[in-house]
Formats: C-alpha cells, sequence, structure tokens
C-alpha cells in the first residue's frame, strides 16, 4: 500500500511522538494505532503493523540498560521463554479469530489497556502482596504477555509491574528486563505477522525511523516536562480513544 509523500511525513511524525512518548512515560500504541487505522489500514494490520513500528525502541533500550542484565544474567532466561509462549498464543489468537472478531473488540481492548495504563503504577508498589510463590507471577507474565500479542497497547507499563512481581525490586533492573522480555516477545508476534501477510511494510518501516529517533530524544522530553503530566495526557487520549470505537465501531 502506497502513502502519499504528505501522509509519509505525518506518520514519521507520528513516530516521532510515539517513540518519545515510550521513553517518557509509555504508552505510544495510543497514539501509533489510531493513527495507522486512520492512514487507511483495516484494525487488524494495523495492529501487526503497530508492533513491527514500534519494536526498534525496545531494542534500543537494551543497550541503555545492558549493565542492569548483566546483573540478571540467566535468571532473565524464564520469564523470557514464558512471556515469549504468551505473546506467541496472543498472535496465534489474532489470526484464528480473524479480522471481525478483532474490530468488534477494538473499543473493549483500547478501554483496558487505558484501565491498565492507568493503574499500573499503584500495581507495581502493592503487587508483593499477591505474590503466591512462583507459580503466580508466571501464570499471569503468561496472560499479560499473550495480551500483548492480541493487541499490547499499555503493554510496557503493565510488564514493568509484572518484573516487579518476578523479584526485581531494584527499578533499573526491572526496567532492563521489562525491555529484553517486550523484545522477545515482540520478535516472535513479527515473525507470525509477517508470515500471514497483515503487515504493511512502507507504514511500519516509515514508524520505525520516526520510533526510533523519537526514543533517542525521549529522555531529553521527559527532563522538561512531567512524567505525571505526559501520563495524563496518555490516558485522557486513552479514554477518548474508548469512546470513540464504542460509538463509531
Amino acid at each position: 500500500m502506497s502513502l502519499a509523500p504528505e501522509l509519509l511525513a505525518l506518520l514519521f511524525a507520528v513516530g516521532l511522538l510515539a517513540g518519545a512518548i515510550s521513553a517518557a512515560a509509555g504508552g505510544a500504541s495510543f497514539v501509533t494505532f489510531p493513527a495507522l487505522v486512520w492512514l487507511g489500514l483495516p484494525p487488524i494490520e494495523a495492529n501487526a503493523t503497530n508492533f513491527v513500528g514500534l519494536t526498534p525502541g525496545n531494542v534500543a533500550a537494551l543497550f541503555a540498560f545492558r549493565r542492569e542484565l548483566r546483573v540478571i544474567g540467566w535468571a532473565l532466561a524464564g520469564p523470557i521463554a514464558v512471556a515469549s509462549l504468551g505473546g506467541l498464543t496472543g498472535t496465534v489468537l489474532v489470526l484464528w479469530l480473524g479480522a471481525g472478531a478483532f474490530a468488534g473488540a477494538i473499543s473493549y481492548l483500547m478501554g483496558g489497556a487505558t484501565l491498565l495504563f492507568a493503574f499500573a503504577p499503584y500495581l507495581r508498589t502493592q503487587i508483593e502482596w499477591f505474590s503466591l510463590g512462583r507459580v503466580f507471577p508466571a501464570m499471569l507474565l503468561f496472560v499479560l504477555s499473550a495480551y500483548g500479542g492480541y493487541f499490547g497497547a499499555g503493554l510496557g507499563q503493565i510488564m514493568l509491574a509484572a518484573m516487579t512481581l518476578i523479584g526485581l525490586s531494584d527499578f533499573n533492573q526491572a526496567n532492563g528486563a521489562k525491555n529484553a522480555v517486550l523484545v522477545a516477545m515482540s520478535a516472535i508476534s513479527i515473525v507470525v505477522f509477517a508470515f500471514s501477510g497483515l503487515v504493511s511494510w512502507p507504514h511500519a518501516i516509515v514508524m520505525m525511523v520516526g520510533t526510533s529517533l523519537g526514543g533517542f530524544f525521549g529522555g531529553a522530553l521527559s527532563r522538561v516536562l512531567p512524567q505525571s503530566l505526559l501520563r495524563w495526557g496518555v490516558i485522557v487520549f486513552g479514554v477518548f480513544l474508548t469512546l470513540y470505537y464504542f460509538f463509531t465501531g
């Protein structure tokens, strides 16, 4: 699917904004997914393309947290395996249920993502109260990853809480582990989506460039603007999108 130059420029700008939001507060999919739909992609194709377009930001973040990842070491193998299996399950569900089921669930997915994004910090501070050994954290990680493989908006904040649950009390270690898990999970989903033919590569490539540059400069944005302001902006926009898809879907 070809895009006019002005639409390519718009998508690149959306990618820049999404990369900055992701680095500063999280919630990039709240911007990129509706933009891809507005540009004419069917929801299921917009979802697959969104996965590809946002992945470089998570990959770049691995380098920023390489010290923490070295400290965690092989202890991260288990969470990565569970998350990868969960992500694959969610992606297969998208293909199995089809475009109609996905399009019909958009308003509920967006609403659920908004709630999860809004309450993730509270969940992160209280989550140790719900830990029931190793089984419950692994089950929760699988469910969250399956949600991520199916849709994924707001997943970064939620996965950060999950990393705390599995025992990473240091914030930087939890953040580094979160990015490693997301990269592994997204890689499998991207392969499945790519072979399914659902990815619009012109859209994805422009987004990848934009999100990479936006993520690079997002740290500066987070130092200039209060993170609470950015988070509330994402939440309010998520509520607006939920209502929009609910009444127009």
